[in-house]
This record gives C-alpha cells, sequence and structure tokens, in this order.
C-alpha cells in the first residue's frame, strides 16, 4: 500500500526498476548490459569500423579515384534510380494496404495481411528467380516479350520489379499496427461532417500516421539501396548498365580489387549511418509529438 501511494504521489517514479517483477539486483543489470555492449562492439561497431578502415588504408586518392570509377558511379545513379522508383511505389501500397486493414473488413483480411509478410519469409534469391521464371528468355511471358522486343529481364525494369517485391511490407508493415491502434472514430466523424474519401485521407489519416510513414519510407528505402540477393539473380552484372552497389562490391572484391571494393562499400555504410540518424530523429520527433498531444 504505501508503495502504491508513493508510485501515485511521484508519476515520475514509475520506472521500471520500481516494479518488483523486472526488478534485479545491480551485477545482473551489469551483466545484461556488459553483454549487449559486447555483442554491439563485436558483431556491429568492429565491421563497420573495419570498412572505412580498409577503404582508406591506401589513402584518400585511391578512395576517391575507386568512388569516381565511370562503372561506380553508373551503379550510384541506377541504384538511386531504382530507390526513386520502387519506394514511392512502396509508399502508394502501403498505405493503401494498411488503411483498407485496418480501416475496413472484408472477405480475405487475414489473407492479404499474411501476403504482405511474404517477402520477409521468402529468400530474395528465390523471389529473384521467380521473376526470371516470368520474364526469362524460356519464362512464362518471356516469348511474347522477345517478340515485341521489350526488355524486362537483365534490365531496369526487372530490377524495379525485385527491389519493389522485397521492400513493400515496410511501410505497410510500420502503418497497419498504428492505424488499428488509432481506430475509426476521427474517419467517421469526418464522413458525417460531409468529407469525401480524398478530404479525409489528406487531412484526417495522413496528419496521424504522419510519422509511422516517415519511419517505413526510411526502411524501405534503406532496403531498397542495399538489396543484394533478389537484383543480383535479375541483373545479369552488366558492367555500367545493370549493377547496383551491392552488386559493384561483389565484383570489385571477386577482382581482388580490395581497396576500391571498400570504398564503394563505404558508400552503403554511410547510408546506413544517414539511415540510422534519420530513424533516430523520426523517433524523438514522434516522442515530442505524442508528448505534447498528452
Amino acid at each position: 500500500m504505501a508503495v502504491a501511494a508513493a508510485l501515485n504521489e511521484r508519476p515520475d517514479a514509475r520506472r521500471y526498476e520500481a516494479n518488483a517483477a523486472t526488478r534485479e539486483s545491480p551485477w545482473i543489470r551489469r551483466l545484461i548490459l556488459g553483454t549487449a555492449l559486447i555483442f554491439f562492439a563485436l558483431f556491429l561497431l568492429m565491421p563497420l569500423i573495419a570498412v572505412f578502415v580498409e577503404a582508406l588504408r591506401k589513402g584518400w586518392f585511391t578512395y576517391i579515384t575507386a568512388l569516381a570509377d565511370p562503372d561506380a558511379l553508373a551503379a550510384v545513379r541506377l541504384t538511386l534510380l531504382i530507390a526513386a522508383i520502387a519506394v514511392p511505389l512502396n509508399l502508394v501500397f502501403g498505405v493503401a494496404a494498411a488503411w483498407s486493414i485496418a480501416k475496413f473488413e472484408f472477405r480475405g483480411k487475414r489473407f492479404l495481411t499474411t501476403l504482405i509478410d511474404l517477402p520477409f519469409s521468402v529468400s530474395p534469391v528465390i523471389a529473384g528467380l521467380i521473376f526470371v521464371l516470368l520474364f526469362g528468355a524460356h519464362g512464362w511471358f518471356g516469348a511474347w516479350l522477345f517478340e515485341r522486343d521489350i526488355k524486362i529481364i537483365f534490365a531496369v525494369p526487372e530490377l524495379v520489379l525485385a527491389t519493389v517485391f522485397v521492400t513493400f511490407p515496410f511501410v505497410a508493415r510500420e502503418l497497419i499496427p498504428l492505424m488499428e491502434a488509432q481506430g475509426r472514430e476521427e474517419e467517421e466523424a469526418a464522413v458525417v461532417l460531409g468529407a469525401n474519401g480524398f478530404q479525409i485521407l489528406w487531412r484526417v489519416t495522413l496528419p496521424n500516421i504522419k510519422w509511422g510513414l516517415l519511419y517505413g519510407v526510411i526502411l524501405c528505402n534503406a532496403r531498397a539501396m542495399g538489396e543484394f540477393g533478389a537484383v543480383s539473380v535479375v541483373s545479369g552484372h552488366i558492367r555500367g548498365l545493370t549493377n547496383t552497389l551491392p552488386l559493384h562490391v561483389e565484383i570489385l572484391y571477386n577482382e581482388y580489387q580490395f581497396a576500391a571494393a571498400f570504398a564503394v562499400a563505404s558508400l552503403l555504410a554511410l547510408l546506413a549511418l544517414v539511415t540510422l540518424g534519420l530513424k533516430s530523429l523520426v523517433e524523438w520527433k514522434a516522442a515530442q509529438h505524442a508528448a505534447t498531444d498528452a
């Protein structure tokens, strides 16, 4: 009773340490924290540092030369192009899927929710092989495409399709639980006031999900730029044409151009760091927004 009264008097005291179910001795907490920090240092921090050390081992001139190589620049442009196409497509799909699942009841709702998780359970290499089966020379649509001189396989369209497939759950999976928790009351109130579907989406739904939407877009973009397995199968590894940054790193490494490979890999590492920074910023802004609303 005394503990409950103290917690009621001091709301800021409601911490995990104040709960007997989660209270542990100091040495247990230090052991858990130390284990987490050791794991972080060995498996996350050290590989990241090693990438930049190896990239700069032969000096800045070699580093800049590797990044200024025409094939590397072509890989950068292609990676940005694929992300610029795939992310907006997944943004539209994610909002539509999340809105349908969270706001409406219909037959096949659970099946659609399961299908959204399909890219998480299927290997990216298998996803690439599926597109080869569909659009390859001996695939289901290969002959029809060949007769009309439409290039899908081993070209940019196939890379975009493979990237869209492996990244489309990210936006939807961020929005579905958020929109389900918010309920339908505000949308129903907007309908009563005479708002149409576009007005409800633009003025009611999107403002409520903007932080979750931005978070999902950041993760989707990071995966799109770093995807390797699916695009490796469908790209054909044509230098300057169908090689993305991860594929270019693999080619350089296989050719024993280690300094150049790590130099290009450092771009992907920088992308990861920028993504982490943006993710932290979005989480901080979302927490601030929630505290203001409260």
